[in-house]
């Protein structure tokens, strides 16, 4: 789910893509390394998809969205704590050409 944060976050990047028609952005999930390769994969999927869903009822066309599932295997920070766990778990957003 997404939480109030990320929805205005959300809410930011659909207006930038709004002003830059031709731009398409590829959603990268990740999670964080707890869980098999298989279930991170898929549940790094399950978020890109989520963002991407969000992202077209904000008035974003789908063919300007593509997802791509990263799972634990690019983390943004290194360990085991609560804070590197939940900075792991995200969906950036990446331009393409």
């Amino acid at each position: 789910t997404l939480d109030e944060g990320a929805r205005a976050d959300l809410q930011g990047n659909a207006n930038w893509m709004k002003a830059n028609p031709s731009v398409r952005i590829q959603i990268e999930g990740h999670c964080d390394n707890r869980g098999t390769i298989e279930y991170n994969v898929a549940l790094g999927e399950r978020r890109a998809n989520a963002v991407r869903t969000y992202m077209m009822g904000l008035g974003i066309p789908g063919d300007r969205l593509s997802i791509i599932s990263y799972g634990e295997e690019k983390p943004l920070v290194m360990g085991d704590s609560d804070e590197a766990f939940a900075k792991n778990r995200r969906a950036n957003f990446v331009p393409v050409q």
